[in-house]
């Protein structure tokens, strides 16, 4: 008994790092407040749990979601939900409107007609009249909710599908159950949305490093590296997910504005913000919108907004102003990280 208390006491090696699978994707939750041998089990059954709770919600691969169930429900009957899944529409309507339509929870349906969804690619690419049929029943206007009564509904026969937030808004649940728990230094990883609090070191207050990915379909390695401390990020790339055809390259990124693949040459949007469910719409929402319309917008509503953007054979980086006062100068000169100044008469992209 002796021998097994002793154990359970034992401090363990800072950061402890839990690693699994999720959301078809990774978690990596590192802390690095003084942990013991005979805390590991509850800390990672509580944080699971959060995580869990989520997928149950908002997953549109288990037929017991409850998102599942309201996309399946009558159109212009109001559903009784969640104030979890309210306040992740909530996020997504207010991305929506701000981004003028870049980012739309109801995209399911055009996604799904470029077969980016358990197929690879389409047997052939929609014609025009397809697309306009198709682009009549997308629109987030079609989803109405009421926040203080917890209740939405579909005004039209859309699909719902909030996995551009629901994976940022679990890595926030898991943050506020280390925060409940009296945690103050972690990093949380799902799948690339990253919340840091705190630093890896305490004593010597090394911040956390985190690295923006190279956006090639190669092996996954860091483009640029920088530390973060109380901040959030959440990136978007379209360097994963694609075909080509004809020479022509398709990413699996959906504008819900023309019904299309985006084509443009962002590669790679990162996002930083206190919350990492806004922080995963709007980094969706750039990389619809473009460099040059994406960099106004992120200016517009005051984002932290890191680019990658292909320069022939290369890659420059481009940050908004938000980005600059956030990280300094002297980080952005040793990265070459360039930051634009976008205008009111900046030119967006077709």
């Amino acid at each position: 008994m002796a021998g097994c208390s002793s154990e359970e006491e034992r401090p363990l090696e800072s950061p402890v790092r839990f690693e699994g699978a999720i959301f078809g994707s990774f978690y990596q939750i590192s802390i690095a407040d003084p942990l013991t041998q005979g805390e590991l089990s509850d800390i990672e059954e509580g944080f699971l749990a959060e995580l869990q709770s989520v997928d149950k919600a908002m997953s549109t691969y288990r037929d017991d979601s409850e998102l599942v169930a309201f996309n399946q429900a009558p159109v212009g009957e109001w559903q009784l939900l969640s104030p979890e899944i309210i306040e992740v529409m909530a996020i997504s309507q207010s991305v929506s409107e701000a981004s003028q339509g870049a980012f739309d929870v109801t995209v399911g349906g055009l996604v799904n007609l470029w077969s980016f969804g358990p197929e690879a690619q389409p047997e052939e690419i929609p014609d025009d009249q397809t697309l306009e049929a198709r682009l009549e029943t997308v629109g987030f206007d079609a989803l109405e909710f009421d926040a203080d009564a917890n209740q939405a509904q579909r005004t039209r026969d859309v699909f719902v599908d909030l996995s551009a937030v629901a994976k940022g808004y679990a890595a926030d649940q898991v943050a506020d159950y280390l925060n409940q728990q009296g945690f103050e230094h972690y990093l949380v990883n799902l799948g690339g949305d990253l919340v840091a609090q705190g630093y890896r070191d305490r004593e010597e207050e090394t911040p956390w490093r985190i690295g923006i990915e190279v956006p090639e379909d190669g092996p996954q390695t860091a483009q640029l590296v920088l530390p973060l401390s109380n901040k959030t990020v959440a990136t978007s790339g379209d360097y994963r997910n694609y075909f080509e055809q004809d020479g022509q390259r398709f990413s699996h990124t959906i504008d819900p504005r023309t019904g299309r693949p985006i084509t443009h040459g962002l590669a790679s949007v990162s996002v930083f913000d206190d919350s990492n469910a806004r922080a995963d719409a709007w980094a969706t929402a750039l990389l619809v919108a473009g460099e040059q319309e994406g960099m106004a917008i992120a200016q517009a509503n005051d984002l932290d907004v890191l680019m990658l953007v292909r320069d022939g054979e290369q890659w420059k980086s481009l940050a908004s102003p938000g980005f600059a006062a956030t990280f300094g100068e002297t980080l952005l000169d040793e990265l070459t990280i360039e930051v634009v100044q976008a205008t009111p008469d900046t030119p967006t992209e077709e």
